[in-house]
Parts: C-alpha cells; sequence; structure tokens
C-alpha cells in the first residue's frame, strides 16, 4: 500500500511541480480556527504539517513562538491536536498530514500510546525535531509498525557521510533545512546556493523525496519550484498574528495566501 505522503509527491510530479506543505500550529487561536485553518489551506496545499504547540520550541522563530503560546494560552492539549486531525481526515478537504513537534511530549504521553493515537486518527508522518540520528532509529522503527513515515531532518552542517546514513534509513521524506537558524529568518543563502545543496543531497539518492523549509516565503518561493517540495510556516503563523491584531479573520486571509504560493510555483 503506497503512502498518502508518496502518493502527494507522485500527483506534484505529475503535474511537474514542487509539493507544498504549510506549516500552521494546532490550535492556534482556537482549537475550531485551527481547524477552519487547515481545512481553507488544505485546498491548495498538497501536504498539511501541523505543529503540536510547546512551550520551548528550540528550532522555532519568534512567529511560530508566538503561535505555540496564543494555543497553549487556550490551552490546548495533545489530545486536542488528536481531535483537530481526526476531524480533518473526516472532511471533504482531507490531505496528507505530518505531526511536528517535540520528543519530551511523546515520552510523556508514551512512544506506543502516541504512535497507536497517530494511526487511529489518520496521522501520516511525523517530524521531531530534537531526536536526531542515529538516536531516533528505534523509535523510527516503532513509526513504521504504525504506517506512520519518520521523516529525517538534513541541515548545511549534515556531513555527505552522515547524509548517505540518514538518507538510507528515511521512510517517505526527507527535510533540508535551508540555513542555520531560527525558523522565519531572513533567507540568509542566496536561493541560487541553497538549490545548489539541494542538487548535491538529491544526487545521493534521487527517488526520495527531498523537501525545502526554513526561508521561504512568497518572495523566495518561485526561484526554489525546481524541487521535490517547499515547506512555508512563518510567513503563515505571522499572518494569523497580522489578521488577529487588526481583527480580520485568518481563515479567509490564510487561504488567499496559499492559493497565491501555489500559483507562483506552477
Amino acid at each position: 500500500m503506497t503512502s498518502h505522503i508518496l502518493e502527494a509527491f507522485n500527483q506534484t510530479k505529475k503535474e511537474k511541480r514542487p509539493a507544498l506543505l504549510t506549516y500552521t500550529v494546532a490550535g492556534d487561536n482556537t482549537k475550531k480556527r485551527s481547524l477552519d485553518i487547515i481545512k481553507a489551506i488544505a485546498q491548495n496545499a498538497d501536504i498539511i504539517e501541523l505543529g503540536f504547540p510547546h512551550n520551548t520550541p528550540i528550532a522555532d522563530g519568534g512567529q511560530i513562538q508566538e503561535s505555540s503560546h496564543r494555543a497553549l494560552k487556550n490551552g490546548i492539549k495533545l489530545k486536542d491536536v488528536f481531535n483537530i486531525v481526526k476531524d480533518f481526515k473526516k472532511s471533504k478537504y482531507a490531505k496528507p498530514l505530518i505531526l511536528m513537534g517535540y520528543f519530551n511530549l511523546i515520552l510523556q504521553y508514551g512512544p506506543v500510546n502516541f504512535l497507536k493515537q497517530c494511526k487511529k486518527v489518520g496521522v501520516n508522518g511525523l517530524i521531531i525535531v530534537d531526536l536526531p540520528y542515529p538516536e531516533n532509529k528505534p523509535f523510527a522503527a516503532q513509526c513504521k509498525k504504525y504506517s506512520v513515515s519518520f521523516i529525517q531532518l538534513l541541515s548545511p552542517t549534515t556531513t555527505k557521510e552522515r547524509m548517505k546514513q540518514i538518507i538510507r534509513d528515511s521512510h517517505d521524506m526527507i527535510y533540508y533545512i535551508s540555513m542555520l537558524s531560527t525558523t522565519g529568518a531572513k533567507l540568509k543563502v542566496s536561493p541560487k546556493m541553497i538549490l545548489k545543496n539541494y542538487q548535491m543531497i538529491k544526487k545521493i539518492n534521487p527517488a526520495k523525496n527531498l523537501v525545502i523549509g526554513f526561508g521561504i516565503t512568497t518572495k523566495t518561493i518561485a526561484k526554489l519550484k525546481n524541487t521535490d517540495g517547499l515547506v512555508v510556516g512563518s510567513q503563515l503563523c505571522k499572518e494569523i498574528t497580522r489578521s488577529l491584531k487588526l481583527g480580520q479573520n485568518p481563515v479567509t486571509n490564510l487561504h488567499r495566501m496559499v492559493l497565491n504560493l501555489k500559483r507562483k510555483i506552477i
């Protein structure tokens, strides 16, 4: 059985464009609105990434931290995140969904219970920011048992040797962090340089789906479209903050923004 994540990439390759992956924080700014936002985004995104809110998100910049803070202030718990996923997967807008977060929350929940719940509600993949390779091998093997794809991370400082091992052990998708910084920072590296690094990684195993995250916005996305997939997160979280401050509806604003992003990569 092909995974839903692989199906999404196969489809975008047929359309000769990169997959568009979007990231928002579960429960930002309310449970209902968070669900409405991902349903609105999913009309133009190919894969939905949903962060589970955390009070000390080490890799996240200001925009995502604000989103997490709003969700936590509203009392969002892991069970609420699972409910949002379940409702989204039952809707007509359902798309492959990846949960992104930190391992200590999974440990508190119990890794096996967590994976059982993921399978039950329809989570297709996991990105665990603070669980690097090879420490993640036992958990990644557990994920496979529950048909959940464990997504490995690569960064500009990952050595070639280590990259080969990570790519060999990866599941349906690999996430390349384009630059050394927290999310939402301005692109410090030129799109040309990012693509050069990307092509070098892609050569290691051309069959594996490799996406780029960090620093991707409406301004930079078109220059990076010669890739398997692109992740936009901080710009969306920033738009939720802006909409709320102006008393506008983030659901319609994000729908418009993601449609605009997609138009730039078609």
